[in-house]
């Protein structure tokens, strides 16, 4: 069982009369709203944050790439992985991910990633993504060839790390004369690929038949996760393999406080911004960007959706956020890891506003308190 510490990055001031005044805090949020020396203040925040992982014994830690919005202000990831591999020591480093259409050519993000596995000493996970739905209106992209850019842009970043250069590649969408990226990774024959994914059957069959690692994306009620994990596992059957628990993760909020009730109160106005403003606009798919019967998977699952929620029953009840007691977070995370079957267990500490000093205690509670025990107590099962 692996323990990874996720960070969005995300803004906190979004304005009292955000509901009012604004449909969405994605790809049209004027960014005015961004004060530039605050923002310095959060990434100096949230890099120590992640660096605390590593000192306190995560196996990993996560960033990701989202684009023109307040709900994760981290439009280059390798950014920050290049910021982690120098000042962490253990952990894994996990870009989750690199959204590869957008990136012209593709090969830039074969070279970045072979610069951050060297720097770390072999450490990176390279996750390599689509790309969320709002990010195609950003990049003013057409959604319709997303899937046929990524398939081209991830079998040319395979080959430029497997393949002796200089190559030729001449695809639907990139042409390049000379393939021959400078640096090559440590890890051989190319650093463990992770990809996230919200339920699209493509993606799914993708990733079983190549054999690489499903990170659930969050804030789906549980039953939507049970669903994809399931069908991910039948994937892999049909494919002649039988899944590793180490192929499927699972994302969520985390918070840990001395009771269930001082987490609660320490926890849920940070919990509510970012459910009613953050999470506003993310869940877009413009036309042609996953197919029909997906993205009828996909709206299904919308109707469960984190941004449903109005009470604390309802988290509760639908798995979307772990709250509370150290004992009252291992019991939960127990029983849930067991039923979903995942070997990965990705954390969501801080959140939307939450401060700095209280995401470090909550870490910190974590760490001493829930790792070690669930870790031992998960490690049996796997091997009973």
């Amino acid at each position: 069982m692996k323990f990874f510490a996720f960070h969005l990055m995300p803004w906190d001031r979004l304005p009292d009369d955000f509901a009012e005044k604004y449909d969405t805090a994605w790809t049209w949020l004027p960014n005015e709203i961004f004060d530039p020396v605050h923002g310095g203040e959060l990434y100096n925040n949230y890099l120590d944050q992640l660096v605390l992982a590593d000192q306190l014994g995560f196996d990993g830690v996560c960033v990701n790439e989202h684009h023109q919005n307040a709900y994760g202000t981290m439009p280059s990831p390798n950014l920050m992985a290049s910021i982690l591999a120098r000042q962490t020591k253990n952990c894994k480093i996990a870009v989750v991910g690199n959204a590869i259409p957008f990136y012209d050519p593709p090969t830039r993000c074969a070279e970045e990633f072979s610069m951050i596995d060297c720097i770390s000493g072999g450490r990176l996970i390279a996750g390599l993504v689509v790309g969320g739905g709002p990010e195609y209106y950003s990049f003013s992209k057409n959604p319709t060839f997303a899937r046929e850019m990524y398939r081209e842009a991830f079998d040319l970043i395979i080959r430029a790390w497997t393949e002796p250069g200089p190559f030729e590649h001449y695809g639907k969408h990139w042409k390049l004369k000379y393939v021959n990226p400078w640096p090559r990774p440590i890890q051989q024959p190319h650093p463990p690929i992770w990809i996230p994914g919200a339920g699209s059957r493509e993606t799914i069959q993708f990733v079983a038949q190549r054999r690489f690692a499903y990170m659930g994306i969050p804030y789906f009620h549980m039953d939507f996760f049970q669903r994809n994990f399931d069908m991910f596992r039948d994937e892999c059957e049909k494919c002649d393999y039988t899944a590793d628990p180490e192929q499927l993760g699972w994302l969520l909020p985390i918070y840990c406080a001395e009771t269930d009730e001082q987490a609660w109160a320490e926890y849920e106005a940070h919990l509510w911004y970012f459910v009613k403003k953050l999470l506003k606009g993310l869940v877009v798919f413009p036309p042609g960007y996953t197919s029909a019967r997906s993205i009828a998977g996909i709206q299904k699952g919308l109707q469960q959706f984190m941004s449903t929620c109005e009470t604390r029953n309802d988290i509760e009840a639908g798995g979307y956020a772990i709250v509370g007691s150290p004992d009252t977070v291992r019991q939960k995370l127990s029983e849930r890891i067991k039923k979903l079957g995942v070997g990965n267990l990705l954390g969501l500490f801080q959140l939307g506003t939450l401060p700095h000093d209280m995401t470090c205690k909550s870490m910190k509670l974590f760490a001493e308190k829930v790792m070690p025990g669930l870790r031992e107590e998960m490690n049996a099962a796997l091997t009973s």
